[in-house]
């Protein structure tokens, strides 16, 4: 027979297991007042809600089965208060890489941006290098002018002849070789991509 102080005993250890219990019990022929975990606790002290002796094997049975449901979740939850403090603790590496990718992206970037402005300044003073010598070029006689472009750079030569006056131009390519002249002349006329 249950007494009122086992009625609630009993009442707050099924109120204890939650939902994923699985502990059945036989119906009742009458249901038991709506106790809540507060009026137990306000009830009994802490020191009477674990009670080792029991009045039937019933109340032992059940007892045992949700003291061991309870340890149950108790491994759980130590289980996953662990797996909690793992992932922030990666959470916290992950960001700190990330904080170090992020400043290595800023480096990278400023990097770059003093590299273009390098080659802006490089194109710039190979430019005006060509300009100065295409004015040498254009101070040669043609034929000696025509003889020292043979053996350049085809490009360079193009870019040498495009930076002379048109006159000038005109007459160091009739001082070349024919074959020479019109491989200079394509050049001359093609668009550089870059």
């Amino acid at each position: 027979m249950f007494t009122k102080t086992n009625t609630y005993l009993l009442v707050s250890l099924l109120l204890s297991l939650s939902a994923s219990s699985s502990v059945c019990l036989a119906a009742d022929p009458e249901p038991p007042p709506a106790v809540t975990t507060k009026d137990v606790d306000k009830a009994m002290p802490v020191t009477e809600k674990i009670k080792t002796d029991f009045q039937s094997v019933e109340e032992r049975r059940l007892y045992a089965i949700l003291q061991n449901e309870r340890d149950n979740l108790e491994e759980e939850k130590k289980v996953l208060v662990f797996k909690e403090k793992e992932l922030k603790t990666l959470q916290i590496e992950a960001d700190k890489k990330l904080k170090l990718l992020d400043e290595k992206l800023a480096e990278l970037r400023a990097l770059q941006g003093k590299i273009e402005e390098l080659l802006k300044e490089k194109d710039i003073q190979e430019q005006q290098k060509t300009k100065d010598l295409s004015l040498i070029y254009a101070k040669m006689t043609p034929d000696r002018a025509a003889l020292a472009m043979a053996t350049l750079d085809e490009q360079l030569a193009a870019d040498l002849l495009a930076n002379m006056k048109v006159k000038s131009a005109a007459k160091i390519l009739d001082r070349m070789d024919k074959a020479k002249a019109s491989q200079l002349s394509e050049t001359f006329t093609t668009i550089k991509v870059e």
